[in-house]
This record gives structure tokens, C-alpha cells and sequence, in this order.
């Protein structure tokens, strides 16, 4: 009996340790568990990659038989030890900076794509937060996501045997993910109240750890909320405009009171896209209420610690509602709650305040909730200077307050075992996880190591494709000759390309079919053949989409190419991690400036793999002849036919010419020199750069930490500072429509013109101002911005004198002089887009 006992105790302790390792999605990025979760269910952990779900379906037997394995109960014992000496470790961010520099940052995200244990993400948006969430576990930034618990998530794809798209849609039954209801101090699980115009909305709140970090996740199936209400978080970027909306006021509103049920007051607020910009007026709601203070001081101080970042590269794809809908929601918390005027909560959503029938932009409420904003590549930050241009009229598009972070990928969660091996080996554990010092030490590893890492990724992948296939053969009522011959699909020898996206328009997709008999030719070539594995989900409302993925089934049903293309169905971050660790080439042929980013590519540098991609989003900033290939001429042409056509010819040129021959060309040893040069400076060069933990710091010291140090100085002494720049701001707006300019005069020094210009302040300080003299861009593409300095006031109409000297290496008629505000720790024009010209 006491033996018994003695063993049960036992397996009540492995389970206890299984169950800590399996809540904490650690596990999603340290391949060093899969071994774990395989010995518990081998094939559920093949098919689901999810621990937790693994644990709840093992029997007690094997839990027994387990615990009395020696071995696997001292690597369990090794894993609850490495995981817990990383949290008593001293990362990068408290190694670097005190702690009162930032005490918090809140994450809001409408997706978060963490693990395939855990489908409530669709794509791009959900990929960088989730990988942004996990960089910032590893370098200890003191960072909280808050997102939405989906019931049904992103839709599920089926691909019919007529090669048509079908959307399932199945349950995200809590109890299966690896997450726990977040309580309170008594035990009882923290519910959030929001009033909808029908009733109280009931918000539940769910807890998944990520290493250091928290991700709270709102839910609104609760059992005391009205029928149509529970279903307001079912499925992720479905319904229409009102259930959208009810979305973004959980996900804004109910994770701002989220925080404060939980005594939690974080100085920076980061909006990952327009979807969470309701946090804006929350925050400033709650500021009111605990310092009682007006909602024009409360937003001046809040919005300090704000920082909003755009993904959308179109203005079009900007969630908009109308003013009816906006009224129907939220007419009572503007006048009962904030304290103002619904007109004036339609005007931070507007362009034109004075136009009624304008709808409720959620971007401009967001830019104008922040003192920062970015794009997430240099060229989409160009790009969103010229979206958001209307904001600022008059105001240059260079000096549209928008910045740019070029998005990362998290490394350990996109490398194969075989490449976290290597650069182990060669750079240390801990590479990832500072700042990046040893990842140089790659340089050493040998053209045949590059090469095995290479070939073995390769196979593994073909193994996977198959398998995976053939499956879904059977899936499609397929025949035993059809699914056989799927389980031999593809040479584990030829070079092989990835092309996995969303399928829509301005991504084309189907760029690569524009001569389907050139690509064919391609494909079977007998001494370089070429084989292409395709992925992709199209949104169940977008037809044209699936009728591109339509014309890939219909291209791979031809007997000619069938052993050489297979397009997997349900594109998912399982498939995603396959993909990006196997093929030799990874394909992206997006319509420029369409593609804000992208991060796909970026997944595949870690293991080898190599890109050939329009130049558009990362690419454009990432490409050198040295790394990859690029098509596009770094210029818009919209969706013109003829371009499209030009660029596929490219495409072609360019495999026929340049990438086949180099992966072909081998030296004695079998080894494509040309290749795995690319690779290696492909691995070295971009890997580091286009990583989450770079994103993460610039974030912290570009964004966090000048934003937590805004809002505690406009917060002190009761707000003070804050009240007097709501004031200031105020004043400007009042008067400035009364500042003119008087007489301008300009006199030629020879080598520099000196100017005079007359200013009316309508009674501002002139401290409240600055006059500049201003010229547009030469081919440096820096304007020329020089302060002009106040001299005596005019006799005559109330004039300042400002004067300034520029050099006469231009013509003068480019100089002018304009007047812009200067407030004084206010982020101009973000706050203040007033701005005079010279007539």
C-alpha cells in the first residue's frame, strides 16, 4: 500500500510539472519540450502541437508508466528548471534600464498568433503581436497584451476536389487551450461590465503566460449576457460594421477597466492598429475619474504614454462606422461619462469635424489619441505620411508625424531543431535574447554545413508535404491511386519554392500562372527541375480570391506538372513553421506599396532559406544582390495589366536565368557555391536585423520609454502640466485663425539671402510660435527647416519682425516663410496641426 501510494504521489507531481510546462506557451519557441508532449500521444501532438490538450487526453496509465521512466522524469525536471532559472535571469531590458523608467506597456491587438494551440489570429497583424509578445518575454520588457478569446477564431479552410475553397468554422472550446479564467482576490473570476444600448454586457476575462509576459484575452459568451451578446467575440474579422463595432468597444473599453480591476496603471499604451483606438478614450475616462479632471486634460495627459501603430498601406482599409451606429453606441458614454458633447467624440474620428455625414475613422481617433505613431517598414511609414496627409492640411508630407518600425520575426519560434542546433553551437544559447552580439560568431560555419542544414530542412519538409496531402486526399474522397500518389510527391533533391499568403487581388497570387506553359516548362525541366509548394486562405467574402486559388487547383490538376505543385490546404501556423523551415526560395509577389510590411519572408532566413520578392514592404529596405533576388523597379504602377505582365516576364527571366543555374552549379564536393554564399550572408545580414528582438528595442527606446516619461510629467503635481498645455492648446486653437503675415522682404548678401518678414500674432506669446524659414526637399531629401529670430514689434499693426539668413546655393524663389505652434513638450503637429504660409 505504501508503494502504491509512493507511485501515486509521484505521478500527482509529474502531472503537476507536465501541467506547469503546458500553461506556459514557453513551450511554442524551445523545441527542446516537443520530445515531451510526443512520448505523452505522439500522433495528437503531431496533429494538434497543442500540450495542454495532449495532457487532458492521456490516459493515467501512461502518466504511471511515465513516472517510473527515470529518464523522462529528470527531462521534465530539466525543463521546469531552465524555464524557471530564465525568470530569475536578468534580461536585456532591467540589465539596461532602471525600473522607474517603464513600469508598464499595455498591448492591444485584435489577433495574437501565438501556437496553433491557440487559433485566434488570421495573419500578418496577429503574427507580429504574437512574436512582439514573445521578444519581449525574452528581453524582460515589462509588456501585457490584451486581445479578444475568438469561440470561433479565423475560419478553417477545406479545398474540395473541384480545387474550391470551403470555410469551416469550428468551436474554441476554452477547456482545450492552453489558457486559465483570470480571478480576482477572492477566487471569483473577473468579470468586466460594458453598457450596450439593449443591456449590460458581461466581459470574462482568461489568462495565457508567455514566458514573462501575460496575454489577457476577453470573452463574452458569459451565461448572464443576452443571447445576441455572447456571440460578440465568435469569430474573428466577421459580421458586418456592428458587430465589428462591438468588438473594438470590448476590446478598448473592456481591456482598459481590465487593467484597472487589476490595480494595473501602465504608463504606455501601444495600439497595434486602428481596431483597439476605444482604449484612447477609456484611458483618458478612467485618468478623469481618479484625478477629476476634465476630459480635455484627461485625453492631454493620457495620450502622452499612447503610441499608435498603422499595418493598413490603403486609406480604404481603415475600419470605418457610421455616424447612426456610432450614436446608437456610444451618444450616452460621450455625454454621461466623458463629459462632452457626442459631436466633439465624432471629431477625433473625422477628418472634417463639421461634416455630419462623414463616418467614425477609427485610425484618425487612434493618431489623434497619441503623441506617436509609426509604420511598420520605412516605406510604409512613407507611405502612411501620404494616407494620413489630410489630417495635417498644409503641413508637408514629409512631416506627417509618422515614424516607422520595420516589423521582426521571432527567430526561436521559426527555426527548424537542425538550425537552433547550429547557431547554437556557434553563437550560444542566449543569442536571441540581448543585443545580438555573438550573432557574427555565424560567420565560421562551413559551405557544407550550410548546405547539409539545407538539404536535411528540405527533406523534412517533402516528408511533411506529403503526409500532409495525402490526408487531404482522403479528406477529398480522393483514390487510393490519388492518395498513393500523393505520398510520393516531389523530389527530395530539387529546388524547391514556397509561395503561402492571403489570396487577394493586390497580392497576386497568381502572378506566377501569367504563361502557364513557360511555367511549366520550368517545372519539368528533366536537368533542373523545380518544384513549388502553395498555401493560402482567401476571406470567405473575397470571390476573387478564392477563384485564384480555384485557378491553382485547375493548373495542378494537369497531368504534366502534378508530381511537381500541391497547394495544402488550411494555411495555419503549423503549415507556416513547415514551410519557412524547408524551402529553398521563398516567393512573394505583392502589388507595391500594397504590402506594409510582410513577415512571411522573414521566417525562412534563420533556417537558409533565400527570398525572391517584389521590392515592397521589408524587402525594399532588406534587398542587395548579396542576400536574395527582387523584382519591380521600386516604383507605383497600380494594378495595371501591362506592368503585371512586364513583372511576370521578369519572374520568369529571372528563375531561368539567375536562380535555377545558381542552385544547379555545384562545385566537386556537390555544393551550389553561388547559393550558399547568398545564404550565408542572407543568415548573417538579415536574420538579426529583421528580428522581433530588434523591433522590440527600438520600440522600447525609440517609443516606450520617451512616452512613459511624457505622461509621468504631464501627470505630476496633479496634472499640472497637463493643464496647462490643455490650455495652451486651447488658446492656439482660438486665435489662430487671426496670425497673418505682413510684408516679406529678401535681400541678396551674395553668398546668403537675409529675410525679414512681418508676423500679426493676434495677442499670442511669440513664444507660442516659431517662424520658419522652409524649403522643399533637394536630392538629399531633407527639407530645410531654419528658425527665424523675433526682432522689435512694428509701430504699425501690431507686427513682430522675424528675420533669418539662408545660403544662396539655390535659387530664392525656393525659400518661404511659414508659422507653426511651439508648445513647449507638446508633440507638434500631432497636437497642434495649425500652420501659415506665406502667400
Amino acid at each position: 500500500m505504501a508503494d502504491q501510494a509512493n507511485k501515486s504521489l509521484i505521478s500527482k507531481d509529474l502531472l503537476s510539472s507536465l501541467k506547469e510546462l503546458a500553461l506556459d506557451l514557453r513551450w511554442s519557441w524551445n523545441h527542446s519540450t516537443d520530445e515531451i508532449w510526443g512520448r505523452l500521444d505522439p500522433e495528437l501532438w503531431e496533429v494538434t502541437q497543442n500540450p495542454w490538450v495532449v495532457l487532458q487526453t492521456v490516459s493515467k496509465k501512461t502518466i504511471r508508466d511515465l513516472a517510473a521512466d527515470g529518464a523522462f522524469c529528470k527531462k521534465v525536471r530539466q525543463m521546469l528548471r531552465s524555464m524557471r532559472e530564465q525568470e530569475d535571469g536578468t534580461p536585456w531590458f532591467p540589465a539596461t534600464h532602471p525600473a522607474t523608467a517603464l513600469k508598464g506597456v499595455a498591448y492591444f491587438s485584435m489577433e495574437f498568433m501565438l501556437s496553433e494551440a491557440l487559433p485566434i489570429y488570421s495573419g500578418g497583424l496577429g503574427n507580429v503581436a504574437g512574436d512582439q509578445l514573445k521578444a519581449a518575454s525574452d528581453l524582460g520588457v515589462p509588456l501585457i497584451g490584451i486581445g479578444l478569446l475568438y469561440q470561433q477564431g479565423y475560419f478553417r479552410q477545406q479545398i474540395d476536389r473541384n480545387g474550391f475553397q470551403r470555410a469551416i468554422f469550428p468551436f474554441n472550446d476554452p477547456g482545450q487551450l492552453p489558457i486559465r479564467p483570470l480571478r480576482d482576490a477572492d477566487g471569483e473570476w473577473l468579470r468586466i461590465p460594458v453598457r450596450l444600448p439593449e443591456a449590460t454586457l458581461w466581459v470574462r476575462a482568461w489568462q495565457a503566460q508567455v514566458g514573462r509576459t501575460k496575454l489577457y484575452l476577453l470573452d463574452t459568451n458569459d451565461p448572464a449576457n443576452l443571447p445576441i451578446h455572447r456571440g460578440i467575440a465568435s469569430e474573428l474579422y466577421g459580421g458586418g460594421p456592428e458587430l465589428r463595432l462591438q468588438q473594438e468597444a470590448v476590446l478598448g473599453i473592456a481591456g482598459w477597466r481590465l487593467l484597472s480591476a487589476l490595480d494595473l496603471d501602465p504608463e504606455v499604451c501601444h495600439l497595434n492598429e486602428g481596431h483597439a483606438a476605444f482604449v484612447v478614450l477609456e484611458r483618458a475616462f478612467a485618468y478623469m475619474q481618479k484625478h477629476n479632471q476634465s476630459f480635455d486634460v484627461a485625453l492631454t495627459v493620457t495620450r502622452a504614454g499612447n503610441l499608435f501603430t498603422t499595418h493598413t498601406p490603403v486609406e480604404a482599409g481603415f475600419d470605418r462606422f457610421p455616424p447612426e451606429l456610432m450614436e446608437q453606441y456610444f451618444r450616452k458614454y460621450a455625454e454621461d461619462e466623458l463629459r462632452i458633447q457626442f459631436e466633439e467624440l465624432l471629431a477625433l474620428g473625422r477628418r472634417n469635424p463639421f461634416d455630419r455625414s462623414e463616418p467614425f475613422n477609427m485610425a484618425y481617433l487612434a493618431l489623434r489619441g497619441s503623441c506617436a505613431a509609426n509604420g511598420v517598414s520605412q516605406l510604409h511609414g512613407r507611405v502612411s505620411r501620404r494616407i494620413f496627409q489630410g489630417l495635417f492640411p498644409r503641413w508637408p508630407e514629409i512631416e506627417v508625424p509618422i515614424g516607422a518600425v520595420t516589423n521582426g520575426v521571432h527567430t526561436p519560434t521559426w527555426d527548424s531543431a537542425e538550425a537552433d542546433q547550429l547557431w547554437t553551437t556557434e553563437c550560444g544559447q542566449e543569442r536571441w535574447r540581448g543585443t545580438l552580439k555573438n550573432v557574427p560568431l555565424f560567420e565560421k560555419v562551413s559551405d557544407e554545413q550550410l548546405w547539409t542544414l539545407r538539404t536535411t530542412a528540405r527533406q523534412s519538409l517533402i516528408q511533411y508535404a506529403r503526409q500532409r496531402l495525402a490526408r487531404q486526399r482522403l479528406q477529398q474522397g480522393a483514390s487510393r491511386e490519388e492518395v498513393a500518389r500523393a505520398e510520393t510527391i516531389f523530389d527530395p533533391q530539387a529546388l524547391t519554392i514556397g509561395f503561402a499568403r492571403r489570396f487577394a487581388a493586390y497580392k497576386r497570387p497568381t502572378l506566377l500562372l501569367h504563361d502557364p506553359e513557360r511555367l511549366v516548362r520550368i517545372l519539368t525541366d528533366q536537368k533542373r527541375p523545380v518544384q513549388l509548394i502553395l498555401a493560402g486562405k482567401a476571406h470567405p467574402q473575397d470571390l476573387s480570391g478564392q477563384m485564384m486559388i480555384k485557378e491553382w487547383n485547375d493548373f495542378i490538376a494537369r497531368a504534366d506538372v502534378h508530381s511537381s505543385v500541391a497547394f495544402l490546404s488550411d494555411y495555419d501556423l503549423l503549415l507556416t513553421s513547415h514551410l519557412v523551415e524547408g524551402v529553398d526560395l521563398w516567393l512573394n509577389t505583392p502589388r507595391r506599396p500594397w504590402e506594409a510590411c510582410g513577415t512571411s519572408g522573414m521566417k525562412v532566413l534563420v533556417n537558409g532559406g533565400l527570398n525572391f520578392s517584389e521590392l515592397d514592404g521589408w524587402w525594399a529596405e532588406a534587398y542587395s544582390s548579396d542576400v536574395g533576388w527582387a523584382m519591380g523597379d521600386g516604383l507605383e504602377h497600380d494594378d495595371d495589366p501591362a506592368w503585371d505582365a512586364h513583372e511576370a516576364s521578369t519572374l520568369y527571366d529571372r528563375l531561368e536565368k539567375e536562380i535555377i543555374p545558381a542552385f544547379y552549379t555545384r562545385d566537386d564536393h556537390g555544393i551550389p557555391t553561388a547559393w550558399v554564399a547568398k545564404m550565408r550572408a542572407s543568415m548573417l545580414q538579415l536574420t538579426p536585423e529583421f528580428s522581433s528582438n530588434r523591433a522590440v528595442r527600438e520600440y522600447v527606446e525609440t517609443f516606450y520609454l520617451p512616452a512613459a516619461s511624457g505622461y509621468r510629467e504631464r501627470a505630476a503635481n496633479q496634472s499640472k502640466l497637463g493643464i496647462e498645455l490643455a490650455s495652451q492648446l486651447e488658446s492656439l486653437a482660438e486665435v489662430w485663425k487671426d496670425v497673418r503675415f505682413g510684408a516679406v522682404t529678401m535681400h541678396n548678401e551674395g553668398t546668403q539671402y537675409a529675410f525679414d518678414a512681418q508676423v500679426f500674432l493676434a495677442g499670442l506669446d511669440p513664444n507660442a510660435v516659431e517662424v520658419e524659414l522652409y524649403a522643399e526637399p533637394q536630392a538629399d531629401g531633407k527639407i530645410f527647416r531654419q528658425k527665424m529670430q523675433p526682432g522689435q514689434r512694428s509701430d504699425s499693426g501690431g507686427y513682430t519682425v522675424y528675420s533669418s539668413k539662408a545660403p544662396a546655393t539655390r535659387p530664392v524663389r525656393d525659400y518661404t516663410t511659414r508659422v507653426i505652434p511651439y508648445v513647449s513638450q507638446a508633440s507638434i503637429p500631432l497636437e497642434a496641426n495649425q500652420i501659415l504660409w506665406q502667400k
